[in-house]
């Protein structure tokens, strides 16, 4: 098992005049898909001692709600976002030994769980979209809106390679399967070969100057009608490839029903087609009962459902959310409880 001591870092008791809401830390984000989110998640942590995953913990918005409505829970958080996590740390110290917070990525979860010897958990939560914090902040080079060293990395740590990286050094047919496949630009292999020629004058080392390539590279009717940045699904895509993001989904998905407890809950919020078709897809998957082929006359598999599905179609931001918080718009909520182990 991983030693996760150096990294681990447990909140210690609150203060006498800390509030139990956490009400006092001022939030740089507003956690979308709130209340859906505790109504989907609250209902399996009555219990005394239950158990939360939080496997995305960005500021620690859903987090301080889930122990608020659940004042018997316990959470394990984890980021692999060491600023993120800092922060959270500081919202959630009003709840004490309640909490204990990892810095791992999310797919990683089963490490953690280990070393506070949960072998289940009775709800967990992972919110994949990129953080607030991240895209505000110029440094971190998330966004097209400021200049900033081209980076991407929610880990800075971690050892792998930056966007800067990637501009600078995959070839035409990897930037261009990247772009078209993560992004789902139309224009990839325009914008992929704008790069490649640019960066042979000399390497492409800003978020702005990377933005004013890919826009200079949509067609001039195009870049007119164009409702959004056109760089936007570059930048989509460069982020999802430096931080596998669908690579982390699916380890997750693939290890996390084994680690449910039986009436336990899972809850999902994604803002990418690609991630929630995935969520979607492996939901069903575990929701299904007979996996014979259609020609075998008598069920012969003997399997049965292995959750229940919460919504029939996933939960979208309402109008005064979105209002709100404009970043709600593309968010999607599925969740699930476990109602049968795997046979």
């Amino acid at each position: 098992m991983a030693q996760l001591h150096a990294s681990e870092r447990a909140v210690g008791p609150a203060s006498a005049d800390a509030r139990q809401d956490g009400a006092s830390f001022r939030p740089r984000h507003i956690p979308v898909l709130l209340q859906e989110t505790l109504e989907a998640l609250v209902p399996a942590l009555g219990g005394e001692g239950a158990r939360y995953l939080d496997g995305t913990l960005g500021l620690g918005g859903h987090a301080a709600a889930v122990l608020t409505a659940a004042p018997e829970a316990r959470l394990c958080g984890l980021d692999r976002d060491e600023q993120a996590l800092e922060l959270a740390r500081e919202r959630l110290s009003p709840f004490g030994d309640r909490i204990r917070l990892f810095h791992l990525c999310y797919s990683r979860f089963e490490e953690a769980l280990d070393e506070l010897r949960w072998d289940r958990i009775d709800a967990a939560l992972i919110d994949i979209g990129v953080s607030s914090l991240q895209l505000d902040e110029a440094d971190r080079g998330f966004s097209f809106n400021s200049d900033g060293p081209l980076d991407m990395r929610m880990d800075q740590n971690s050892g792998r390679p930056s966007a800067r990286h990637w501009v600078n050094r995959e070839s035409f047919a990897a930037l261009k399967e990247c772009i078209a496949t993560l992004g789902e630009e139309p224009q990839a292999g325009r914008i992929a070969r704008a790069i490649v020629d640019a960066r042979e004058r000399g390497p492409i080392e800003t978020t702005l100057q990377l933005a004013r390539i890919v826009e200079m590279a949509y067609p001039p009717a195009w870049r007119a009608k164009a409702r959004r940045h056109p760089a936007t699904r570059t930048f989509q895509a460069l982020r999802m490839a430096v931080n596998d993001e669908l690579g982390e989904l699916r380890r997750f998905l693939d290890a996390v029903l084994g680690r449910l407890r039986i009436g336990g809950r899972l809850a999902v919020i994604s803002f990418h087609s690609l991630e929630d078709r995935m969520v979607k897809q492996t939901m069903r998957h575990w929701a299904e009962g007979c996996r014979c082929p259609r020609h075998v006359p008598r069920c012969v598999c003997g399997h049965v459902p292995e959750v229940r599905l919460l919504h029939k179609k996933p939960v979208t931001a309402c109008e005064s959310e979105v209002a709100a918080n404009p970043r709600s718009s593309c968010a999607k909520l599925r969740a699930v409880e476990k109602i049968a182990e795997a046979v």
